[in-house]
């Protein structure tokens, strides 16, 4: 019997400390993570959040490139999913519908029109810009040419290509003729949708001067066939060559946004201080072969450099002419604003959180 009251007792003792046990065990609470050593007043997202980017993977997307490879897009807890696309219109179209967050283009049409139907897409930061004496997108003649083509004026009746009209393609070619007097009227405006087919073009003489991003220009220098002639600061040195764009999954994210502008500001400060500084530039040049698809370390050595704003923010003056040129050859729908189609409080914020450039 008092075996049996033992055991009992011996029971109840157990379950009483289970009890207490539990009453007194800590409340578990979910503290956000510190952020990274590079933006330390930024703490990491609590989900890791995919962000699909459209882009070309080429030097002028070094702002995203680089932090794939370092991992700052990581370390706020965003995962890069780069999407190939081979027309802008069809990334324009992705962008406007959501199904594509971030896009790394050019101004067209298709785009300011996107935005004057309502639709949240903003022109959000710096992609690529031409660095005086170094311009990186340029018209470029055919060599045997170079001696015979001395002015704008020359340019008359000349065979030149574009890669799309409608958009700062041809904006660009109309800023050189315009140098000259002229207008695309008074050339035979040929448009090759791929670079590297114009270097054949240029090759073979079916076409006489284009419009080429690097590093077709060097490539094209290297074999023989192409003069760079008159760098872009003597006809368009406000030029916003390259944009990014936030599509309307983005611009209503803004914790997402930001820390995306974050990273991608930061990247953008790595790329100048190895261009520009040259500090680790090999090992931002090995980065950018292994992402990117220009894969020869030799090239990133000779090309012009791509410019990147190393705070983010675009040329507005570049952005303004822009419209200009679209209204006045009646391709938008509506009369957009500068203001409509540009958003800093991205860049803003991440110059904030990382302090201006030095």
């Amino acid at each position: 019997m008092l075996k049996r009251w033992g055991g009992l007792l011996s029971v109840l003792l157990v379950f009483a400390l289970l009890i207490t046990a539990c009453s007194q065990a800590p409340v578990t609470q979910t503290i956000p993570s510190k952020g990274p050593a590079w933006a330390p007043s930024l703490t990491t997202l609590p989900q890791e959040t995919v962000v699909k980017v459209g882009m070309k993977q080429v030097i002028s997307d070094a702002g995203i490139l680089i932090g794939m490879a370092k991992g700052y897009y990581q370390d706020l807890g965003i995962k890069i999913d780069p999407v190939q696309f081979n027309s802008g219109q069809e990334m324009i179209n992705q962008l406007a519908a959501g199904q594509l967050d971030v896009g790394a283009t050019v101004t067209a049409s298709g785009l300011l029109n996107a935005m004057s139907r309502d639709i949240p897409v903003k022109i959000v930061a710096d992609k690529g810009i031409n660095v005086p004496g170094q311009g990186y997108y340029r018209l470029v003649v055919r060599k045997d040419l170079a001696n015979e083509l001395k002015s704008f004026a020359d340019l008359r009746g000349k065979k030149i290509a574009i890669v799309g009209t409608a958009s700062l393609d041809e904006i660009c070619l109309a800023r050189v003729l315009a140098k000259g007097g002229l207008t695309t009227n008074d050339i035979d405006m040929q448009v090759i949708r791929a670079f590297p087919d114009m270097l054949v073009s240029l090759g073979n003489k079916s076409i006489d001067a284009a419009m080429v991003i690097e590093p077709f220009v060097t490539q094209g220098i290297a074999k023989g066939i192409i003069d760079p002639w008159k760098d872009p600061s003597e006809y368009d040195p406000d030029a916003q060559i390259a944009l990014l764009v936030y599509g309307t999954s983005m611009t209503t994210r803004p914790d997402v946004a930001n820390r995306f502008m974050t990273a991608y500001v930061q990247s953008m400060r790595d790329y100048n201080d190895a261009f520009f500084k040259n500090k680790n530039k090999a090992a931002v040049i090995d980065m950018l072969c292994k992402y990117s698809v220009i894969k020869d370390p030799a090239l990133y050595e000779k090309m012009f450099p791509t410019g990147l704003n190393p705070d983010g923010y675009l040329r507005m003056n570049g952005i303004a002419a822009d419209l200009t040129w679209y209204k006045e050859n009646n391709l938008l729908k509506s009369d957009i604003k500068l203001d409509d189609a540009v958003d800093n409080k991205y860049v803003d914020f991440a110059v904030k959180t990382l302090g201006k450039y030095q």
